[in-house]
C-alpha cells in the first residue's frame, strides 16, 4: 500500500497538460492505479488525477460506489479509471455547485460545469470506455480531467463571493477531512 503526498495549489506540477498514456495493461500502470486509489481512499477524496501525485501522465481515478464522506449529500459515482480522457458537453446548460479538492484543502467554492456530459477514453487494460454522466457524476468527472489540463477549480470559479475556507462556509463538516 503506498499513499503518495498530494501536491498542492502553487506547485508547478499542477498546472502542466499531462501526457497520453501510450502503453497500457503495463505493470507500471497498474501500479499507478492501485497508488491512486490508496491515496485516495486514505484522504476521502472523490476522485484523483496522476498530477495530483506528481504523476505527469493521463490518468484519473473516480468514485468508489459508495457514499462519499467529504460530500455526504452527492449521489454515488461508479469507480472508474478514465486514461487519456475526452469530454464533450452534451447540450449548453451548466450547472453550479459546490467543489473542494485535494491539492486546495481546506477551501471550497461554487463552481460552473457542463451539466451533462459524454467521456470517453480507456480503463488501464486499454478498453474503450464510453458513458454519457450528469449531475454530480458529471462534475467529478470534469473536476478530475481538469488536472490533466492543468486546471484547478479555483481558476473556474466566477464568484469569490462563494469562495472561501470549508470549516466557515460548511460547520457541519469535518474541516480535518477536507484536506
Amino acid at each position: 500500500m503506498t499513499i503518495h503526498t498530494i501536491l498542492k495549489m502553487g506547485d508547478p506540477r499542477l498546472l502542466r497538460h499531462a501526457q497520453p498514456v501510450t502503453h497500457f495493461d503495463t505493470p507500471e500502470l497498474h501500479q499507478l492505479v492501485v497508488d491512486l486509489q490508496d491515496t485516495m481512499v486514505a484522504a476521502n477524496g472523490a476522485g484523483l488525477a496522476a498530477p495530483q501525485i506528481g504523476v505527469d501522465l493521463q490518468v484519473v481515478l473516480f468514485g468508489s460506489g459508495a457514499p462519499n464522506p467529504r460530500y455526504p449529500d452527492a449521489p454515488v459515482v461508479p469507480r472508474t479509471v478514465l486514461v487519456n480522457p475526452v469530454i464533450t458537453p452534451l447540450g449548453e446548460e451548466e450547472e453550479e455547485g459546490w467543489e473542494g479538492c485535494l491539492s486546495v484543502p481546506g477551501l471550497r467554492g461554487v463552481v460552473p460545469r457542463w451539466r451533462r456530459i459524454r467521456y470517453q477514453g480507456f480503463d488501464e487494460q486499454g478498453r474503450a470506455i464510453d458513458r454519457e454522466a450528469e449531475g454530480f457524476h458529471a462534475r467529478v468527472v470534469q473536476h478530475e480531467c481538469d488536472h490533466l489540463w492543468g486546471k484547478l477549480y479555483p481558476m473556474r470559479v466566477r464568484d469569490f463571493t462563494r469562495f472561501g475556507f470549508t470549516e466557515v462556509l460548511f460547520p457541519g463538516l469535518d474541516a480535518a477531512e477536507d484536506d
